[in-house]
């Protein structure tokens, strides 16, 4: 079940307001450029920012999501009728007949390809991935590189704000680590409605993979080819990992 983060159809209202630049998304624009693509999958497509600027370009674009308040608020973004928007998972998508080999790109921004905490759910997520890419097309996503130990800096004293939002008045929110445990890292992100009171808890856990878990669990769900390259908007921080899928499937 996804967090409430991305759940709750209050705090899924809020969540662009609250983390308004998404220059991060740069990247994965570019790499559209980079590989001539036409269709993307957005797997983990949340409030729909990148599928809706992807498809603004005149991209074909899928997303999916599990966060069915997530999709609600794309939905009801300028642009939202130019992208298909599936609730659910790319195992769903893969299932349809009509979705496979058909992308170009598929793609994993932020946090998406950190939730996936078993080997047995990342290896089935990659599968289905790699179902609906055309012969020859990509995988790209980004996570966070584990020697950097990010998770030291998610603390409250770091983190909190509090965002005057148009229709909820202040909104107070934070990140804490709770928990580390291996390459398991769990932290709290609590959403304060000051004018209400009302309190939304959200509990998220992520696996830093090392680079050689990620390429081999990369080559074991049958992409023929990766390569880890540095985050454009975190250098040092995070890796941007690119897979291509069999030139034939």
């Amino acid at each position: 079940m996804p967090d409430a983060l991305f759940s709750h159809p209050r705090v899924a209202r809020v969540y662009d307001p609250l983390d308004p630049d998404r220059s991060d998304l740069d990247t994965y624009v570019d790499l559209v450029r980079e590989f001539g693509v036409d269709a993307v999958l957005d797997v983990g497509c949340g409030t729909g920012t990148l599928a809706c600027r992807l498809a603004a370009q005149g991209v074909e674009v899928l997303g999916v999501d599990p966060a069915g308040a997530s999709v609600t608020v794309a939905r009801a973004k300028t642009g939202a009728e130019r992208v298909e928007w599936v609730v659910g998972t790319v195992e769903d998508v893969a299932a349809r007949p009509d979705q496979r080999g058909r992308y170009d790109l598929a793609t994993m921004s932020a946090n998406v390809a950190q939730v996936f905490l078993g080997d047995e759910e990342w290896l089935a997520t990659l599968g289905s991935i790699r179902t609906c890419l055309r012969p020859g097309g990509r995988l790209a996503f980004e996570t966070r590189v584990p020697a950097d130990r990010a998770w030291e800096r998610w603390t409250k004293e770091a983190s909190h704000q509090v965002v005057d939002v148009e229709g909820e008045g202040p909104v107070e929110d934070w990140v804490q680590v709770t928990a580390v445990d291996g390459k398991l890292v769990t932290f709290d992100s609590p959403t304060i409605f000051r004018a209400d009171g009302e309190r939304i808890d959200s509990t998220t856990t992520l696996r830093f993979r090392g680079r050689d878990d990620l390429l081999s669990s990369l080559a074991r769900a049958g992409f023929a080819g990766s390569e880890v390259r540095d985050l454009p908007y975190a250098p040092g921080r995070g890796w941007l990992v690119v897979a291509q899928a069999p030139p034939e499937s």
